[in-house]
């Protein structure tokens, strides 16, 4: 049977709870505001649902998750603790950015975990009064990915699989790996329109403003004073 690795350093205590593969994903998921079992999925959507509440379990019996019933579902949420694991998670997402960045292969682009990061990062505040609907075609995706929408109406961002029904402001036509380093700082909207990894239709006020109204991944700061 193979021993644990635990000591009695804080650290080793600390690595045994947090660092099992998948957990870190789980709590950032958290951190961003997801509480129900099926947006925490969509966060790690190659996590299995099996490993996924297992992770919750174990993390709520160490004090980091509350579990509590709303309605008729279970919500999860961050204890006292689980909040204070906030600044370790953005420091080690800056980290990243900084000194790995994407360096993504083919097969590591995930079409919908993008989209969902887009959907709840973007600058509601940003967008006009009147609805806007932006029609994602992403061309390189897998099947069952490559069309989307994000509509933005009172305040609220919803992201849509299936076509809403409703005149898109802007069609955005790009592919994963070009969206993605958009969004995570390792290339700029202009670089990836300049080679047209990336098209934009749509009225040019609007076409100007889309990258205003989505905006970035927390990280991307850090990424494009690197890649400057």
């Amino acid at each position: 049977m193979e021993k644990s690795a635990i000591q009695f350093c804080t650290v080793s205590r600390s690595a045994e709870v947090l660092c099992e593969r998948w957990t870190p994903l789980v709590v950032r998921e958290l951190l961003c505001g997801s509480r129900r079992f099926n947006d925490l999925h969509r966060g790690v959507p190659r996590m299995s649902t099996g490993l996924l509440a297992q992770r919750l379990r174990r993390l709520e019996e160490f004090g980091i998750v509350r579990r509590t019933v709303s309605g008729k579902v279970w919500e999860y949420g961050l204890t006292e603790a689980g909040e204070d694991l906030r600044p370790i998670v953005m420091a080690l997402g800056h980290w990243g950015a900084r000194w790995i960045g994407s360096r993504l292969r083919d097969d590591e682009l995930d079409a919908g975990l993008l989209m969902w990061d887009m959907r709840r990062f973007a600058r509601v505040e940003e967008f006009p009064a009147k609805p806007v609907v932006i029609h994602f075609q992403l061309r390189d995706a897998r099947a069952g990915e490559r069309t989307w929408w994000l509509v933005v109406q009172d305040g609220v961002a919803d992201l849509c699989r299936d076509d809403p029904g409703r005149e898109p402001t802007l069609v955005v036509d790009a592919s994963v790996r070009a969206l993605t380093e958009v969004w995570t700082g390792d290339r700029t909207p202009q670089q990836a329109l300049r080679s047209h990894d990336i098209r934009v239709e749509g009225g040019p006020r609007e076409a100007k403003a889309l990258w205003r109204w989505l905006g970035t991944s927390a990280f991307a700061p850090t990424r494009r004073a690197v890649v400057k």
